[in-house]
């Protein structure tokens, strides 16, 4: 992968370093500082954050009011900034600076050889081992007092908590600061700078360590960065700060939108640093669909226009998961697949009581959709406090069911305690075919969907006879694809799988397959999850095996599922989905091959909407869901000419670069 196509992405690399301090010496900090923005710019940071009053150290006490420190804080403060000059990167420092009377704790920019902006602190914590009440004023102060600027190295450089630092070249990337206290208060700056327009928070820290603070910290960082759509990097004072009475850990963290990218060893003596892209771009695309945005009352800010020129990119710092639906956490995915199997269940549970139905009537394949459905049934008889013997699986082989697949659909229900029934459809499909005047040897998608029509008439015809309801097998990735023949297996009565990707079903039943403790369930799912994805709609081999296997014919369903997530629900420009999956897939599909698996997508994903619009109710499960009736809105119509442009624009870039 180009730097060039990298860097297309538009991410925004940031650093969060806990800098070593010499307490009340500005000229060590200055350098201290210096050396470790070398290292940083050296790894291509764009933006690097410091801790709270970096330059003299947080825990100066008293020492605060000695003008020789406040002047030799300024005279380090110009230092930075000269170095600077010579760096396209942007470096935020904290000092103590005497604005007339009044000394603030202020967070200074310094980018191009010069102080862009000064922020100043505006909760100052007054108790227990805090006392900066003692020292500072507030930034709030300084609003009423309209105080506005302070004149620095001959300059008016920008002053209050109002500001906004705005990258010209890149409208996505806009800057809010906040200083330590401002996070843990009620109402912190940062929700009025990203109501604003903010999407990137830096915060000035110096939080001592307390035994369990961290963990209150660092879900105030995820949490704040959720509720603000931003990045937010968060950067502490360590150890080096005197140690009187207490002690400091150096924590440094950056999150982006509720999600913990990079976090620091704490109590590391010699200070320590994160980097890691943030995609500034996602966050505006997720308030674009966020109520408390599009109507938010932005406040009264100044921007404050800087330039970041941000070095090419040869690789990415930052994880692109190639299983978006997947958690990567062992103990977090099982507890996910617990919680999805309860939602399907709760949700079939209802429907099935309101429609005062005896039972649940599906039709059993041997496939994982249908299986999964057959768990969600059972869930839903649990909550009910009803049988497993209300459930009616049905197998309904055909020309294109295989021995392995009929076989597991048999032992799996027998398994579970429902009725089993087996219904042969082949007569029936062979009538049908001498009705329509079609040659059974013409395996078209005539041969394929007569099949698939029989069994939803069957399921429905049945389920009509014994007062029951049609549960849906189908799985969200097939509505996305179309993979599913309109008026067959697409209609049911409640489709329960209708917001699990198939990547999802795959390990929801890996996980109930080693948390049950009965031994003949566990088998047979272990032989469902190992036999290769097909409809079963054309004929075997000569030896019984599948040979009409989707992935084969669509590309991988880990693909597919990776632009489903990055289309649906991050919304992102298919040019941008595609580069993402040849990062999250490399080493594994080639660049060639996963283009021509997102022209696939791209093409059926709009040819197929018309299902979509008549698909069944559903439960939505995750953020994505494609239902016309919750999240997914498209017309049937649409033409995806201008992604299918992007596409080719991207192949001969690709080509270009190869």
């Amino acid at each position: 992968m180009t730097s060039a196509l990298i860097s297309s992405l538009g991410l925004c690399r940031i650093a969060a370093a806990s800098t070593p301090v010499r307490v009340a010496d500005p000229g060590a900090n200055a350098a201290a500082l210096i050396a470790v923005a070398d290292g940083l710019v050296a790894n291509n940071a764009d933006v690097i954050l410091t801790p709270e009053l970096s330059i003299t150290g947080y825990t100066i006490g008293d020492l605060v009011r000695n003008e020789d420190l406040l002047r030799s804080a300024r005279h380090a403060l110009r230092t930075i900034a000269e170095w600077t000059a010579s760096h396209g990167c942007l470096v935020v420092v904290g000092l103590p600076m005497t604005v007339g009377a009044q000394i603030y704790n202020v967070a200074a920019v310094v980018q191009g050889g010069a102080v862009r902006a000064l922020v100043p602190k505006t909760y100052l914590p007054s108790s227990h081992e805090f006392y900066e009440h003692r020292w500072y004023a507030s930034g709030s102060d300084a609003l009423l007092h309209g105080i506005r600027s302070v004149h620095l190295d001959g300059m008016d450089v920008p002053f209050g908590s109002d500001l906004l630092l705005s990258d010209e070249d890149h409208p996505d990337c806009v800057l809010g600061i906040e200083i330590c206290e401002d996070l843990w208060a009620a109402e912190p700056p940062s929700g009025a700078l990203a109501a604003a327009g903010a999407t990137l928070i830096l915060n000035l820290s110096a939080s001592n360590e307390l035994v369990g603070k961290a963990a209150y910290r660092r879900q105030l960082v995820q949490g704040q960065s959720a509720r603000t759509l931003t990045a937010y990097a968060y950067a502490s004072s360590g150890p080096t700060e005197s140690v009187t009475d207490t002690v400091f850990s150096g924590h440094c963290m950056i999150a982006e939108r509720g999600t913990m990218l990079v976090e620091s060893e704490r109590l590391v003596i010699d200070g320590t640093a994160v980097v890691t892209d943030v995609d500034l771009r996602q966050c505006v695309r997720d308030r674009r669909a966020n109520g408390s945005f599009t109507s938010a009352r932005m406040g009264s800010v100044r921007r404050i226009p800087v330039r970041l020129a941000p070095s090419p990119k040869a690789s990415l710092l930052r994880t692109i998961s190639p299983l978006p639906f997947i958690p990567s956490d062992t103990a977090q995915r099982e507890e996910r697949c617990r919680e999805i199997l309860q939602l399907q269940g709760t949700a079939l549970a209802m429907r099935w009581r309101h429609t005062g139905s005896e039972r649940l009537v599906l039709g059993l394949s041997g496939g994982l959709d249908s299986t999964l459905a057959l768990l969600a049934c059972m869930q839903a008889c649990e909550i009910l406090g009803r049988p497993a013997s209300r459930i009616l699986a049905v197998s309904m082989p055909g020309p294109g069911t295989t021995e392995r697949t009929r076989r597991n659909a048999e032992e799996f229900a027998r398994s579970v305690g429902c009725e089993f029934r087996q219904i042969p459809i082949h007569d029936a499909v062979q009538q049908h075919f001498l009705d329509i005047g079609h040659d059974p040897s013409d395996h078209s998608v005539v041969f394929e969907n007569a099949q698939a029509r029989e069994r939803t008439q069957i399921l429905m015809d049945v389920a009509n006879s014994m007062s029951g309801i049609v549960v849906g097998t189908g799985d969200m990735s097939e509505l996305a694809l179309g993979w599913c023949t309109y008026n067959a297996d697409q209609m049911s009565m409640y489709g329960v799988n209708a917001g699990v990707p198939k990547t999802l079903v795959r390990h929801l039943i890996e996980w109930y397959a080693s948390y049950t403790e009965d031994v003949a369930i566990r088998k047979v799912l272990a032989d469902i999850l190992e036999t290769p994805i097909s409809p079963e709609l054309l004929p075997p081999s000569t030896s019984g095996e599948i040979q009409q296997r989707t992935e084969d014919h669509l590309g991988p369903y880990e693909v597919h599922d990776f632009f489903l997530y990055h289309v649906i629900r991050l919304e992102q420009p298919i040019r941008t989905v595609a580069i993402e999956a040849m990062l999250a897939f490399a080493g594994r599909y080639s660049a060639e091959q996963i283009l021509e698996w997102c022209e696939v997508f791209v093409r059926r994903f709009f040819s197929q909407q018309f299902k979509r619009s008549a698909m069944p109710d559903g439960v939505k499960i995750g953020s994505v869901v494609l239902s016309p009736r919750a999240d997914w809105r498209m017309p049937s119509d649409a033409s995806p000419s201008a992604w299918l442009h992007e596409l080719s624009r991207l192949r001969t870039d690709v080509g270009g670069h190869s």
